[in-house]
Parts: structure tokens; sequence; C-alpha cells
């Protein structure tokens, strides 16, 4: 069996708006790519294969989703539903492709929620998301198979953490609404108005020196939004429906944060200590794809982002873009891992370029 894994597509309502305008907050425009992606893995050598396909978070950019030009921090399972909606008919293609992959025979589709689509939590949205792909889809915010364990990520950090059991709050009139995260708010309510000016400011990395760059650089900009994230970080601290980042101790985790990206290798390590049982461990949610082997063939891997990555790190150049996945090839007799690579995707005829492959047999 082929366990694939991606995250990070973050799908918008689609490249262009109802008016023709191009959608600075869509983030993802490799549909075509995609549909050739599961093309090739439920087709000719594959159409027989047992291929299980898994979505690791943060597929539907769910929270930064407008309803009638309204963002809004107060998502229920109706608001959902209509977001759900919008970014299918944004992305055609993309759906059409799970659809059709999901159709062919031994294919299996999980999705495992991150933090930008929490919305999936939702029994609605996830039965809405079913009856676009015409089949059963798993729905979890974690998956552990014969040794393989895979999550998103965002627990990790408590800017973008939501605990399982605590991913609903009773909302205005009783209505049962997402306990959204202070990155999620952040990304509702602000980050549309800053990605106007400086349509990249949430990938460029690393952040730290951009923020650097800008300060020397663009200092009135800098200004601007510092006093606008300030404002808006003491009124997420007092306002209602906000309530898990009002005490000390969190507020210097999310300051220490925001300028920080994450690595996950220690996390992962971690996560292969406290349980022996496992061999591999797969993650998502820092857009960065990497990989490292721990003693006794243990593993970890990042499947990285299908997003670009503007960079101003000095020995880059240009934006990072890799369409990475990574491939498990289990042996279902044996409940072993005969391969383990992280690859990137290049296309129909010459499908892809590993990264990194390490073979068991």
């Amino acid at each position: 069996m082929l366990i694939l894994v991606v995250s990070d597509f973050h799908l918008g309502k689609g490249q262009f708006l109802k008016n023709g305008q191009l959608n600075i907050l869509e983030d993802f425009n490799e549909d075509d790519r995609f549909c050739e992606f599961l093309e090739y893995y439920s087709s000719g050598t594959n159409y027989w294969a047992n291929v299980h396909l898994v979505l690791n978070g943060d597929i539907l950019n769910l929270i930064q989703i407008d309803i009638d030009g309204v963002f809004s921090h107060i998502i229920d399972e109706e608001f959902t539903v209509k977001s759900l909606a919008k970014v299918a008919n944004g992305h055609k293609a993309f759906f059409a492709a799970l659809k059709s992959f999901l159709s062919k025979p031994n294919k299996k589709i999980s999705y495992i929620i991150g933090n930008h689509d929490l919305g999936m939590a939702f029994l609605a949205a996830q039965k809405k998301f079913q009856e676009l792909l015409e089949g059963n889809v798993d729905f979890s915010f974690s998956l552990s198979y014969e040794g393989i364990h895979i999550e998103h990520g965002h627990r990790f950090e408590v800017i973008n953490a939501c605990s399982e059991d605590q991913v609903f709050i009773e909302g205005p009139h009783g209505k049962k609404i997402l306990n959204l995260p202070w990155g999620s708010l952040f990304c509702i309510s602000l980050l549309p108005k800053l990605k106007k000016q400086r349509p990249y400011i949430d990938k460029v990395r690393p952040m730290s020196g951009y923020i650097k760059w800008v300060s020397l650089h663009d200092p009135i900009y800098f200004i601007k939004v510092f006093w606008i994230l300030l404002k808006y970080f003491v009124t997420t601290r007092v306002a209602n429906y906000t309530r898990q980042n009002r005490n000390f101790k969190t507020t210097m985790k999310i300051l220490n944060q925001i300028t920080i990206y994450p690595q996950f290798g220690r996390r992962a390590k971690s996560i292969l200590n406290h349980n022996p049982l496992l061999h591999t461990v797969i993650m998502g949610h820092t857009h960065l794809f990497e990989w490292r082997k721990f003693p006794e063939n243990k593993l970890y891997f990042n499947s990285g982002s299908w997003n670009p990555i503007p960079s101003i790190d000095a020995a880059m150049h240009q934006s990072l873009r890799k369409l990475t996945f990574v491939e498990i090839d289990f042996n279902s007799k044996t409940k072993t891992i005969r391969g383990a690579s992280l690859k990137d995707w290049q296309g129909r005829w010459r499908p892809y370029r590993d990264e990194v492959s390490m073979s068991f047999t």
C-alpha cells in the first residue's frame, strides 16, 4: 500500500473574484498539477494499487473566506458550509480530481484537520465535503496506522493551538462556534487588510529577517503594522469569544512565536520516544519540507506546502516553490515499511523527483 501525504494547500475562493479582479487571499494556484498528481497515482500501474491519500491539514483556508464581503471570527456550522461551497466553486478541477481518485479501485482519502480548516470539525462540513466527492472520507485531528503517526502540527504552537476537546465554544444565541486561537483571529481580522499592501506578507521567510528589513528600509510601514498589531493584540484579550488568550503565560508565548517559524524535528523525536510502537512521524504546518532519521531507523518527515514561499535569505534569490509530498511504501502483509521518501511533484511527463528516498528491503 502507498500512503501519500500532502498538506498546507490553503485553497481559497479561487484565483479570480467574480468581478475579474485578482484574489490576493488565494494561495493555491496548482490545481492542474494536483490533478496530474492524483491521476498518476490512480491510473496505469497504480490503477489497482492500494493508495491512501492523507490531506494533512490546512488544505482549505476556511478562516479567510468572506460571506457577502464580511470576514467573521464568529464561525458556526452554517458559515463553514457556505465557505466550503465557495472554495469548491473556485477550485472545481481540484475537487473533481479528488472525486475521480476516490472512485477508482482501492483508493482512500483521510482528512486531518489543521488550524486554517478547523471548521472541518463540524459534522455538516464533513458531510458537505463527502457530498462533493461522492464518497467516504475519514476526518480526524491525527492518524496513527501500524507505527505511522500523522498530524498537522499546529498544536505545538500556542499561537495556533486548539485542543481537540475545546474546538467549540458557545457563541451568540447559544450557537456552537469555533474556539479560534490567536493566530486564526489574526488571519481573519487583520491579514486581509495587510495583504492589500503587501500580498506576500504572510509567506515570506524568514519572518524575523523580513521584520528587520522592513524596520530599516520601510519604517513607515513598520510603525503602521506595529501599532495595528498592538491594538489588535489588546483587543483580542478583552473581546468575547477569545478567552483562551487571557493569561500572562499565553501572552508571552504568543509574543515569542509571532516572528519564529517552527521546525518540528524535536517534537517528532519526542513523539517517537513516548510511543515505542511508532517508527515514523509525519507533520505539516511549517510550510517547509524537511526530514530527519533517528536511531533504529525511526523517521520524521514534513510534507511542506504547494504554495510559493518568498525568501529574503541571502542564500536564496528567488521564491521557494516545490510541490512536495511524502510517500510511504507500506507492506500490509508484514506490517513493515518497504520504502519512505520525500518527493517533489514535477508533472505528467516526469512525475516526481526524490528529495530524499530510503529503502528498507
